[in-house]
């Protein structure tokens, strides 16, 4: 397939390689300037975000949360039956506080709000440096969940990442990705298809903005990999999984 990603840091450009290893054809732009990628280490054509859009059938948006608002002129031109794939998370350290999410809307439901287009939420619940090996901390095949309201749409997207070797577990309708997003047990935790399964069963809508902060009150930048996850599982509640 064709495809376009907008974003280059360590998820677009790790998305980039996977997707050109297994065939496909990638073209990476960054929202800024087409410069920014002058450094970073990717696979496929660096091309400017009016030349990202064309002539796709996917797109990948793997962007900071709060810029998203920034594509809807741009994404203006995009056909209507390219599939949209949404990676972002939302981080009020980062992105500061946005209204509607604190008030509970889902994070990737607000993306479509802002873009005006339809999403799959997809990527987001793996850490970079796990999207990078394929495989959890101790060598075993890991899981990736997705959301969406086109199941057409949603198979493509999961024959794409099982192309890439890590399984897929549907969570159903965009409205539900809140079960996958920072702070809920199937959150950056390594888990395989059952346990996946398990921790989108198990989340508590209202715990998982306070699981998200509680971990950033502990995160530092030179954390290990595997001490990350570790972490994530214990104040996510997917340790027991």
């Amino acid at each position: 397939m064709k495809i376009g990603i907008i974003g280059a840091g360590p998820i677009g450009t790790t998305i980039s390689k996977h997707l050109f290893d297994a065939g496909h054809e990638i073209k990476i732009a960054d929202l800024r300037s087409i410069d920014k990628l002058k450094d970073k280490d990717y696979k496929g054509n660096a091309v400017t975000i009016e030349d990202v859009i064309q002539d796709i059938n996917v797109l990948i948006i793997s962007i900071p949360f709060h810029v998203v608002p920034q594509l809807k002129n741009h994404l203006s031109q995009l056909d209507e039956h390219t599939i949209i794939i949404d990676t972002t998370n939302y981080y009020p350290f980062r992105d500061g506080n946005i209204t509607s999410i604190e008030q509970g809307k889902v994070e990737s439901v607000w993306v479509s709000e802002q873009i005006g287009k339809p999403v799959i939420k997809a990527f987001n619940n793996l850490l970079a440096m796990t999207l990078q090996n394929i495989t959890s901390a101790d060598g075993k095949k890991i899981a990736m969940a997705i959301s969406g309201d086109n199941q057409n749409h949603k198979d493509t997207v999961t024959n794409m990442i099982r192309e890439i070797g890590i399984d897929v577990v549907d969570n159903g309708e965009l409205n539900n990705s809140w079960r996958h997003q920072p702070g809920a047990p199937a959150y950056c935790t390594e888990l395989n298809q059952s346990h996946l399964e398990h921790a989108l069963k198990i989340a508590v809508k209202s715990s998982v903005p306070i699981n998200r902060d509680e971990v950033m009150k502990h995160f530092k930048p030179n954390m290990q990999h595997e001490d990350i996850v570790a972490m994530n599982r214990k104040v996510y509640g997917a340790d027991t999984l």
